[in-house]
């Protein structure tokens, strides 16, 4: 398999290209430069071949948006997603991902992921050019730290991460187990139980019911049919009393 792109090593000290981005906000174009992104701040991007597709969408994305509160204590100013997609996908996959803390980056010509070094060809796939894989970590436009995808058939997916990047920033973060929480609208209970999360500093998805899941769910899975009801790293918790008993013990 040849691929012809930047390494690890090339890319660590080296500044980010000069790019002009042509973005869509609400019915407006408006030019973003790289100067506007990482000038005075401290950036993490990470770029991935497409919006839409399944591990960019499942996992990347995802993730980076779960821990974004734990980047933002540790000094990081922004989170970047770079992809070779127009503004328009690049907007509609940030709304269907509900990712309010990434903000996504169309590098529609390929322009700033040419200039990293980092452009593939994807063909085959009926993609054209698209980016490797790859995150790394800005400081001032200048890269600190990269983390680049090796080189094999496939899509592979091992450095890149949120997490391999959270631990660079701060080898001494812990992966907090995560939480899911079924809620009602106008449930005392359930906002009991979210304040209670909130104060142990814990993040979590909620899913509320008649929006994001129905009674009939929550019962095929829980047993019940009341809220709230809780999970916390795979196990099943209860409800808000439940909640406050195994928070006074962890």
């Amino acid at each position: 398999m040849s691929i012809n792109i930047k390494t690890e090593a090339e890319l660590n000290g080296s500044k980010v290209p000069s790019v002009v981005f042509h973005t869509r906000q609400g019915d407006a174009w408006v030019d973003v430069s790289t100067d506007d992104l990482f000038k005075g701040k401290t950036v993490v991007v990470f770029s991935l071949p497409g919006a839409f597709t399944p591990t960019c969408s499942s996992t990347h994305l995802p993730r980076y948006n779960e821990l974004a509160k734990e980047f933002f204590k540790r000094g990081v100013d922004s989170i970047l997603c770079v992809s070779v997609n127009d503004t328009f996908v690049m907007n509609a996959w940030l709304a269907d991902q509900e990712a309010e803390n990434i903000t996504v980056v169309p590098d529609g010509n390929g322009e700033f992921t040419r200039g990293m070094g980092m452009l593939v060809s994807k063909e085959g796939l009926g993609f054209g050019d698209r980016s490797w894989r790859y995150s790394m970590l800005v400081k001032d436009g200048v890269v600190e730290k990269a983390f680049v995808e090796p080189v094999k058939d496939g899509d592979p997916f091992e450095v890149s991460d949120a997490d391999t990047m959270l631990k660079y920033i701060d080898p001494t973060w812990k992966e907090q187990a995560s939480v899911a929480i079924f809620t009602k609208p106008g449930c005392p209970f359930c906002a009991k139980a979210k304040k209670a999360l909130q104060d142990k500093g814990l993040a979590y998805e909620e899913i509320v019911l008649g929006r994001d899941a129905t009674t009939t769910a929550v019962r095929a899975i829980t047993g019940k049919a009341t809220a709230p009801q809780v999970f916390i790293g795979g196990q099943y918790i209860g409800g808000s009393e439940d909640l406050e008993a195994y928070l006074a013990k962890n």
